[in-house]
């Protein structure tokens, strides 16, 4: 028997658009679903598909996050004799399927254009040329039982609007996507946030690039104040994260938000999954230094979604063993503090690889982020392991002449332990293509590379100048920063 595929418009949103495809491939291979494109451009905001059923329409937009809404599709065309005259021809080959829908007690017609704007009476006109629909029932703008939407697309260059629409289109409102998670994930009202807390839209696209299932495992090896793990576990995956911070693991860190003076005793990771009702998929959180691994070989995760560190909002540390040749007056009691040094992104991306290629499972996918100079980028400089397939690279631009790239590997073959990296794939290429640290020509304005002693220097020679300089005209200044501290220290005692 021949499959009968039908077509959709899958109406997406304008923003993070380099990762609308990403997120297509994955959750097309997380459900196994079928499709056929019919449009190559992928920079619209619609897309014009074929899905078998109405059944893969709504599991496609079970999960997706760049996705707005999928309507049916009825006719398509650029000009408007020939919009109309496929529209009536679909009606009339299809009126005993479309009967029920033309029936309806109550229905809707919107009429949405992009890149320009029509007042609300050419909106009208718009669809009183089409009054040969056979639509029955009373108008209900607020809860209509059938929604028509008709759609004209004007290019994407707003100073170079087009004479005639590019995409004339309508159809039938199928069914909504996920965007509503990115509002109810919101940073603004989430119980505990640090300066580095990925914003809601970005962690859930990570989530489906990661292809986390109900009851996978999933492992943030960078976890901060884990808004990876609240996207994950909201999708299913049971949610553990390690990091080196002490204090922002045990939310004693300072506060991020203006308003706030000091943390409330009840801020955790775990208050955010209980938050958003996933509390049953929190695993636990760690104190650790990635680059020690504590992990026995036999463990393995779904997947692995981080972020790591840059240097910029939070610094790049690790572990470091010092020899004291003086004699040790530590007692048994006393606490210890152990010392750390500077953790360069090519080791730790290397050490991430390789990480991932140990512990995920076969076909398991690790995400993550890379940040660059956009002067720098090519291809090579994107880590690479024997054991791990990059299936996805998306940018994302950040302030001035940097961005970063949200990279989805997939682990394609059981890892050997003898293997090693390939040494033209990590270290090489970044140390290579990036000959300065990152973080220090991200903070390099003059030319002149700064070190972070120096700038910490420097700053602090700028605030004794704004204190004599305050004194000088009468003002007492108050050091804001240590009674915030004092705050902080008197809420643990």
């Amino acid at each position: 028997m021949t499959m009968l595929w039908k077509k959709y418009i899958l109406w997406f949103a304008q923003e993070h658009v380099d990762f609308r495809v990403a997120e297509f491939e994955s959750i097309v291979k997380l459900f196994g679903l079928q499709f056929r494109n019919l449009s190559e451009h992928r920079l619209k905001p619609f897309w014009l598909v074929e899905f078998p059923n109405d059944e893969t329409a709504h599991q496609y937009a079970s999960r997706s996050i760049a996705l707005r809404s999928i309507i049916e599709l009825y006719s398509h065309a650029r000009t408007f004799p020939e919009f109309h005259k496929q529209l009536q021809n679909h009606v009339h080959l299809h009126q005993e399927a479309l009967k029920e829908f033309f029936k309806a007690n109550s229905f809707k017609i919107t009429v949405e254009t992009y890149n320009k704007h029509f007042s609300q009476r050419e909106k009208v006109e718009k669809i009183e040329t089409m009054d040969y629909l056979p639509i029955e029932g009373a108008v209900n703008l607020k809860n209509p039982q059938v929604e028509w939407w008709y759609l004209e697309f004007w290019g994407l260059d707003p100073t170079a609007v087009p004479a005639e629409p590019e995409d004339i289109l309508f159809g039938r409102m199928l069914v909504h996507g996920q965007r509503h998670l990115i509002k109810q994930l919101s940073l603004k009202q989430r119980k505990f946030i640090g300066n580095t807390s990925m914003d809601a839209q970005l962690s859930l696209l990570m989530a489906n690039q990661a292809l986390v299932r109900d009851g996978d495992l999933v492992f943030d090896p960078f976890v901060g104040t884990g808004s990876l793990l609240v996207s994950a576990a909201k999708f299913g995956g049971y949610v553990l994260g390690a990091d080196i911070d002490f204090m922002m693991v045990h939310a004693r860190c300072r506060p991020s938000r203006i308003t706030q003076k000091v943390r409330d005793k009840d801020e955790s990771i775990r208050a955010n999954l209980q938050q958003y009702g996933c509390a049953n998929r929190y695993m636990d959180v760690l104190v650790a230094d990635f680059s020690n691994p504590l992990w026995h070989r036999r463990i393995t995760f779904d997947s692995i979604i981080t972020d790591p560190p840059y240097g910029i909002r939070e610094a790049t540390e690790k572990v470091e063993t010092k020899v004291n040749p003086k004699d040790n007056t530590r007692t048994a009691d006393m606490a210890h503090y152990p010392s750390t040094s500077h953790y360069a992104l090519h080791h730790l991306y290397a050490d991430l690889l390789e990480f991932g290629a140990t512990h995920l499972k076969l076909g398991g996918r690790l995400v993550c982020w890379l940040p660059f100079h956009r002067e720098d980028y090519n291809e090579t400089i994107i880590p690479q392991h024997t054991h791990l397939r990059l299936v996805a690279n998306s940018e994302q631009p950040l302030a001035g002449n940097t961005a970063r790239r949200l990279l989805t590997y997939e682990k394609h073959m059981e890892y050997i332990k003898e293997e090693k990296l390939n040494e033209n794939s990590n270290d090489t290429q970044l140390t290579t293509a990036a000959s300065q640290n990152f973080r220090e020509r991200y903070f390099n304005t003059n030319g002149e590379i700064e070190s972070r002693q120096e700038r910490r220097m420097r700053k602090a020679a700028l605030r004794e100048q704004g204190r004599l300089e305050m004194e000088m005209r009468g003002k007492l200044p108050s050091d804001g920063r240590a009674k915030k501290c004092d705050l902080n220290k008197a809420r643990f005692n």
